[in-house]
């Protein structure tokens, strides 16, 4: 399953410092011992689990342990083997401990046989994390919706446990399978439950999942807290553009993102042929940036649909490619259909779009107009056709084009930037282990 709140994988690993672990994980180890149990270091140990990404293209969970490094707290963090990656190793201060991904199966058993295959794997690493770094608390962010149990294991040892919920498993279930209520779905339900039942704090990503954790979950209100997915502003920003990346056009148009079944890039391309070929427009570039499971699939459609000269598929796309497409666009796309998933979801793409004062195109999904409001178009329905008329018209109005981009610049600079989040997410650190902050994220 791929994360929608997750931020966008469209990322590589390009462009992050990372040293091994022979020579600065054991300079750590040796601070930590030396500290000792009064020392500042002691409890105020995390380890982060996250099996959905290799954690540096995962940009929320980096930028969690980011600011967790930065507020002095000892941070570790347990997935998947990214390229390039070795077992051990630490980057920017945090320490990271990979495994191989599961093996590549196909059909409904395949999630079963991954989620058991990494969930063991990840119980095993967290052994070596016990010994050699240490942690007090245990996040998990899904999916999959099982490491509670990883919790449970060590909860008799004193370590606490805090469930950060970017996905909706069993909404992902029923959008991606069109299925409600059937033995699968429940059984969703019921590991969901297992994370909110026994974790000490849960992390959601907005106002929808809130709801959800006071509802489904059964929490307590001072029990859960919003932190968004916002980007940083100092990392991700406009610089000059590039205007041969239009391919020779006017305009270009952009999608930065997953690719899987239920993030609407099918529809994207339906809605790009309706562009071209019904419409008769010949004036926009459309750039395609990230990859999953479905990208060979749509890299078929473009060529079956005669799109090859409009569309440009770039796969994994490092910090400095996406700074460069989308400060050269005219405006991000957001073709998330309709489904009981999407409609509560926060795109973080619509987030990143508006960093970089790009305009955006979405369906008039709840979550993706409390993100974007004033900063984006919205189709008038739900189908391609429509998607592509309310393209056509915000290419052919420049000033309502720069609107709707410094609309959500000042959205993101003034309330939905990471540093925002930030402040929130240690705050929840702080009071579970009743610290003090040491430094601001």
């Amino acid at each position: 399953m791929s994360s929608i709140d997750a931020p966008s994988t469209a990322y590589s690993l390009n462009g992050h410092s990372a040293g091994t672990l022979d020579s600065t994980l054991d300079a750590e180890r040796a601070g930590v011992t030396s500290l000792g149990a009064g020392g500042r270091r002691r409890g105020r140990r995390v380890l982060i689990v996250v099996q959905n990404l290799p954690v540096r293209i995962d940009r929320r969970v980096w930028q969690e342990a980011q600011s967790l490094v930065k507020a002095g707290y000892v941070v570790s963090v347990i997935c998947p083997r990214g390229p390039g990656e070795r077992r051990h190793q630490v980057a920017d201060g945090v320490h990271i401990w990979t495994y191989r991904g599961a093996p590549q199966t196909a059909g409904v058993l395949s999630y079963v046989l991954e989620f058991g295959y990494c969930w063991l794997r990840t119980f095993l690493l967290s052994f070596m994390v016990a010994w050699r770094t240490g942690f007090d608390v245990i996040q998990a962010c899904n999916p999959p919706d099982t490491y509670w149990a990883l919790a449970l294991f060590y909860k008799p040892f004193g370590k606490k446990f805090v469930f950060d919920h970017h996905d909706l498993c069993p909404e992902v279930y029923r959008s991606r399978f069109q299925r409600d209520g059937d033995l699968l779905h429940r059984l969703l339900l019921l590991l969901e439950r297992g994370n909110q039942r026994f974790a000490d704090h849960v992390v959601v990503t907005n106002e929808s999942y809130r709801q959800i954790a006071l509802t489904r979950g059964q929490r307590d209100p001072e029990d859960v807290t919003i932190v968004r997915s916002g980007p940083d502003p100092a990392k991700l920003h406009p610089v000059p553009p590039r205007p041969e990346l239009r391919r020779g056009r006017a305009h270009m148009a952009a999608y930065l993102g997953v690719m899987g079944p239920q993030d609407g890039v099918d529809g994207l391309v339906e809605a790009i042929d309706y562009y071209v070929h019904v419409l008769g427009r010949a004036d926009c570039h459309f750039v395609l940036m990230g990859f999953g499971d479905c990208l060979a699939l749509l890299k078929e459609q473009v060529s079956r649909l005669d799109l090859d000269d409009w569309v440009e598929f770039t796969g994994r796309a490092d910090d400095q490619m996406i700074k460069d497409y989308l400060s050269s666009a005219d405006v991000g796309l957001s073709p998330d259909p309709r489904s009981p998933l999407n409609e509560v979801s926060t795109m973080n793409k619509t987030l990143e779009y508006m960093a970089f004062g790009l305009p955006v195109v979405a369906y008039d999904l709840t979550e993706t107009r409390v993100s974007a409001a004033g900063a984006a178009i919205y189709a008038a329905t739900d189908d391609p056709k429509s998607f592509a008329d309310a393209l056509g018209e915000l290419i052919d109005d420049p000033g309502k084009r720069e609107e709707l981009g410094l609309t959500g610049q000042k959205r993101i600079e003034n309330e939905l930037s990471w540093r925002h989040s930030a402040r929130e997410y240690v705050q929840v650190y702080d009071r579970l282990l009743c610290a003090v902050t040491v430094a601001q994220a």
